[in-house]
């Protein structure tokens, strides 16, 4: 295919998770990326909804990058028939060419490798390393409880509405996406995120 039109990082669990809704929802993010023309970026496992959302995407035309860590192939099973399949060494070398390759972060439902992920981007763009926009969706109240929590941090005067309006928020993939994808075409380009690890 053509170059992508835009690149997705997607953040999301190794395993599927026990509600059916968050399986639907990482296949309808990647068949919205495929669909137009979009390029996803991912941990590069075939297993739960890392699985889900890489093979709707190439299912549906888009194009697929992973990158996984060599500690990792097994434990997360690489998914060998990505368009691109990165092997790297570290953690710190796999978070940063996934944000390097893309101009989009969105976490799905996950664990607590998914909230680092999410968190670090977050932090990220709050100190003006990047400005790519960052959104959360939050199927079936999956992140109901963080974002109270959140919330109160924000009340509590450790956080700011700022620092909350740099995560977009929703509930609707056809809301959600073409905002974070609009965003980006307009983010000011910042130095490359490898000079934050």
């Amino acid at each position: 295919m053509a170059d992508p039109s835009f690149s997705i990082c997607v953040y999301c669990g190794s395993r599927p998770g026990e509600n059916p809704l968050f399986a639907d929802a990482a296949r309808a993010v990647g068949a919205w990326i495929g669909e137009r023309g979009g390029q996803l970026v991912y941990g590069g496992g075939r297993s739960g909804l890392m699985g889900i959302v890489a093979d709707a995407t190439q299912a549906a035309g888009g194009r697929v990058v992973g990158v996984i860590p060599q500690t990792l192939v097994d434990k997360e099973h690489a998914r060998t028939a990505c368009d691109e399949l990165h092997i790297v060494q570290t953690m710190h070398e796999r978070k940063a060419m996934m944000a390097e390759r893309s101009n989009v972060f969105l976490a799905l439902p996950g664990g607590i490798g998914t909230f680092e992920e999410l968190f670090e981007v977050w932090t990220w763009r709050q100190l003006g390393y990047h400005d790519k926009p960052i959104g959360l969706l939050n199927i079936a109240g999956y992140y109901d409880a963080m974002l109270e929590f959140l919330r109160s941090s924000v009340a509590g005067g450790f956080m700011s509405e700022w620092q909350m309006g740099l995560m977009e928020t929703s509930t609707d993939i056809d809301t959600l996406l073409p905002r974070l994808v609009q965003a980006a075409a307009t983010a000011v380009t910042q130095p490359a995120l490898r000079t934050v690890i």
